[in-house]
């Protein structure tokens, strides 16, 4: 892990950034209840932003763990959760397909691409014919606008307070579209991280996606008077 170390870049978003693209209130889908599903579940319900959170097995199998996020974080049957505006794929790289066929069309959706394309038992990226994983995510998402976000961190580091003494720790955004950028920037910054957007998904993807020089890292996007 790389703690601490001081980002400066004009990406940088301020965590009290507020998009003023959209007046009303964004719906937030997680797709996923694992390590990675409940560790925004938690962000979530700490940072008070209602979402909804559903897997393959159902509503009851949610029931216990969502025990400590309700009533900000609420259960859902998949097909429901797909109606948010902004739905967030934090299931194995697999599963992905799956998802993706739950609809025909994804117009009008920002899916958040949080997997990582991780051949196992190897532990090894997946071989993607040197397209980055992000790339086939969305070509399976017709119509949608993929973003890159939530993918670098372990869970437990994801789970953890983002808000440190010395900064913010950083997520980092890529996508093809600006405006589907800015709004999950918006989102991190609300979460309480501090977001970098690198660019599009042939570029700033190809650093966030596992493999890249960007996974595995916790850097702290320092305060400007925290003298770090």
């Amino acid at each position: 892990m790389v703690q601490g170390g001081s980002v400066s870049t004009a990406s940088c978003i301020d965590p009290s950034h507020r998009s003023s693209n959209r007046r009303h209130l964004m719906s937030y889908a997680i797709i996923g209840s694992g390590a990675i599903g409940g560790a925004l579940a938690k962000q979530f319900a700490q940072s008070k932003i209602k979402a909804v959170i559903a897997n393959r097995r159902g509503v009851a199998s949610l029931k216990d763990a969502l025990q400590a996020f309700g009533p900000t974080v609420s259960a859902a049957e998949t097909t429901d959760a797909l109606a948010a505006e902004v739905i967030i794929l934090a299931v194995p790289f697999g599963a992905v397909e799956e998802v993706a066929k739950s609809r025909s069309d994804w117009s009008g959706k920002i899916v958040v691409d949080a997997t990582n394309a991780i051949e196992f038992p190897a532990f090894k990226p997946l071989d993607l014919g040197g397209r980055p994983s992000s790339q086939v995510v969305a070509a399976q998402f017709k119509g949608a606008k993929v973003v890159k976000a939530f993918n670098t961190l372990p869970a437990a580091v994801l789970a953890d307070e983002p808000r440190r003494t010395e900064g913010h720790r950083t997520i980092f955004v890529s996508g093809d579209h600006a405006d589907a950028n800015e709004q999950v920037a918006s989102l991190v910054a609300k979460l309480g991280f501090s977001p970098i957007i690198l660019g599009r998904l042939a570029e700033g993807g190809l650093l966030q996606q596992f493999g890249g020089p960007l996974t595995m890292h916790s850097l702290i996007h320092s305060n400007p008077t925290s003298g770090t």
